[in-house]
């Protein structure tokens, strides 16, 4: 069934967010119509994802869809937009489909004024029937767009996790990752999320920073704990194509980088573990006892995934789609004026059918790069096989390198193949999936 998979040189090759990533998608010839891609689904307990292509400025790491500012009416425009696509899906799903949980992501959904906020909750509740108040709904925000104002409607709405992008409490970090932020105005806004009584707070934090030590990595944590956050998000700094970083060129050997992120993710991690702190992936800490009111990386990749907005991805069990995808300005721009200039979207426009080996492939991808792993009986029931009849050359690879556990009815991930997620999840991609990210030209 499978190639030997390519030996990384780096810890760091991607992260692995979803398999198969967007750069694998591809313009469907046929387009075909949303009703005939979800019939048949289980839609009992669907995800629900929203995106907001905006933000107020765009960090010098970001590869993220987005448009820094938006002109007059846009936002409006935008709005309007995705009430005619939540129209549009709806009635492509089962009368009696339900959702389990939602999230508004972006972009930083927070851009939107107080006012527009509501009409996104109401898009939600009305035109797709999620009844916010009473599953979990996990919004991202900045420290500068955290205004009272919004975070009293959100809070009001249902919202049970808040993520803020922070990435770091060190003003001089911040600068050097071109962030434009003071820690007092981080401080502020934690402040008012605090205020607000969102029963999970989630802070995200960027480790690899040029001029970074461990030292000043540590403060930038302990500034983080001093707010007891539910959930800590500890990510590599990538430099991708691009984005300002890129840009700029690079500060150091790729070597000594690796090695300086490897150590500072160790410090991180046992620096967590001894507040108090439990691992749920390479990136995600959750304190003992907090409660879980998001939505999880793994919840996040299922099948049964609805998304609207024009970075969105929809997730059935024979096709991912979603739209066009860039990062260069112009390109993002164009893409979004062309979301708010249609009409009908009962079709699906790009994306990739899973068929062969790819939904074997993503399951081990989403179960084996938790902390938990993934019981083996789970993976017989559903392929009636085993990983390592599947991916004998993978799996291997990774015994060799100490990353896999020994351990008879859980496959998973050491502490160190853990460390590694970003070299084990790309190793698990087919080769009909790389070529086609390889071919991808970026825009």
């Amino acid at each position: 069934m499978t190639t030997a998979p390519p030996r990384p040189d780096s810890p760091y090759l991607s992260y692995v967010y979803a398999y198969p990533h967007k750069t694998a998608y591809r313009p469907l010839s046929e387009r075909p119509p949303l009703r005939e891609l979800w019939a048949g689904e289980s839609q009992h307990a669907l995800s629900l994802y929203l995106h907001i292509p905006f933000c107020e400025v765009r960090c010098g790491f970001c590869n993220l869809f987005t448009r820094i500012g938006s002109p007059e009416g846009l936002t409006t425009a935008y709005l309007d937009a995705l009430d005619r696509q939540a129209g549009a899906v709806r009635a492509a799903l089962d009368e009696g489909a339900r959702f389990a949980l939602a999230a508004f992501g972006g972009g930083t959904p927070t851009y939107l004024t107080a006012g527009e906020l509501e009409r996104l909750c109401d898009i939600t509740e009305q035109r797709m029937g999620a009844d916010l108040r009473a599953i979990p709904l996990s919004v991202e925000a900045s420290p500068a767009t955290s205004t009272t104002d919004r975070l009293e409607v959100l809070a009001a709405r249902g919202t049970t996790r808040l993520s803020l992008g922070v990435q770091s409490l060190d003003d001089a970090e911040a600068r050097s990752a071109v962030r434009p932020q003071k820690r007092a105005e981080v401080e502020a806004a934690l402040g008012r999320i605090r205020a607000a009584g969102f029963p999970v707070l989630n802070i995200d934090l960027i480790y690899g920073i040029d001029g970074q030590t461990e030292a000043s990595w540590l403060r930038s944590l302990d500034a983080a704990l001093a707010w007891r956050p539910e959930e800590l998000y500890l990510y590599p700094l990538y430099v991708r194509p691009l984005t300002g970083l890129a840009r700029r060129g690079e500060q150091e050997s790729r070597s000594a980088w690796d090695a300086r992120r490897l150590a500072l993710y160790r410090s991180g991690r046992d620096h967590l573990f001894a507040h108090g702190y439990q691992q749920v992936s390479m990136r995600m800490f959750r304190r003992a006892s907090s409660p879980q009111a998001g939505a999880s990386e793994y919840a996040c990749q299922t099948d049964g995934m609805v998304g609207l907005g024009c970075g969105a991805r929809s997730y059935t069990s024979q096709l991912h789609y979603s739209f066009d995808y860039a990062v260069n300005a112009t390109q993002v721009r164009g893409i979004i004026d062309d979301y708010v200039a249609t009409e009908d979207f009962h079709r699906a426009e790009v994306g990739h059918w899973m068929g062969g080996e790819e939904p074997r492939r993503r399951h081990l991808v989403q179960s084996l790069l938790q902390a938990e792993g993934m019981p083996l009986a789970d993976y017989r029931a559903r392929f009636s096989s085993s990983p390592a009849e599947d991916f004998p050359a993978e799996l291997t690879g990774f015994a060799e390198r100490g990353w896999l556990a020994d351990d008879p009815e859980q496959l998973r991930l050491t502490p160190e193949g853990l460390a590694h997620s970003d070299a084990v999840g790309p190793m698990l991609f087919s080769p009909e999936i790389r070529a086609l990210m390889a071919a991808y030209e970026a825009k």
